[in-house]
């Protein structure tokens, strides 16, 4: 198992530089690069989950604003649907990838090496790490410095599910079908994994706070894959 203290001060530091902030409290950044698999404690403090509850929402609110901001005449329908593909897991692993967030992860040795869920959650809660140690300033200049270039290539004028159908039916497949693999945590605070399923393609995950939502990634992780997303939802 890596060193829960020491992958290390160099690796975080060369993280803080990457990305333009230097934390005032390390112990939080640390805290935002752990993994629950590096222990067995499911103490509040021992990993990242909360500060990923936290990043979540922080990402969410800063991208609203972005949008607001870029798409002045856009009805809600499109900035939804935009939201919705900025923030969605797939987007934010690409992000951690993009930061090199991967280089400072700590997790079990067990897991082999680090999944793109893992990547995308360790970027959400380095937002909130960033929220709290630099208020909503030090969380809006990272997300601005790494989703700007996004914004432009977030629109599809259909949601996922549909597109991904008639994508498939047009080709002579059948219809998608959707199976939950995951559904954990209270009834206020559900967290949903969905495994999208065509005959002939390899399955893909998404995750969400509601079944739909999770289909909803899904459907827009085979799409993206398949590079249909979001140029099929203006064919």
């Amino acid at each position: 198992v890596q060193d829960p203290m020491t992958k290390g001060d160099a690796a975080l530091a060369a993280l803080e530089a990457r990305i333009g902030y230097a934390f005032r409290d390390r112990g939080i950044l640390r805290l935002a690069l752990t993994h629950s698999s590096l222990s067995a404690s499911r103490s509040a403090d021992a990993n990242n989950e909360r500060l990923e509850f936290l990043g979540d929402r922080v990402l969410g609110l800063i991208i609203a604003e972005m949008l607001m901001g870029a798409f002045p005449e856009a009805l809600e329908g499109e900035l939804s649907r935009r939201l919705a593909f900025l923030v969605r897991w797939e987007t934010c692993a690409a992000v951690a990838a993009d930061a090199g967030i991967g280089a400072a992860l700590r997790y079990g040795a067990g897991t082999g090496s680090a999944t793109a869920l893992m990547l995308s959650d360790a970027c959400e809660a380095l937002i909130g790490a960033l929220y709290r140690d630099g208020g909503l300033e030090a969380a809006r200049a990272f997300v601005g410095r790494y989703w700007q270039d996004r914004l432009a290539t977030s629109l599809g004028s259909r949601d996922a599910k549909s597109a991904l159908q008639e994508w498939a039916q047009g080709r002579g497949l059948a219809v998608p079908r959707y199976e939950i693999i995951e559904r954990s945590g209270p009834q206020h605070q559900l967290h949903f994994v969905v495994e999208a399923r065509i005959d002939g393609f390899d399955p893909a995950r998404g995750k969400g706070r509601t079944r739909r939502e999770a289909e909803q990634d899904a459907a827009t992780a085979v799409l993206m894959r398949q590079g249909l997303w979001p140029e099929v939802g203006n064919a």
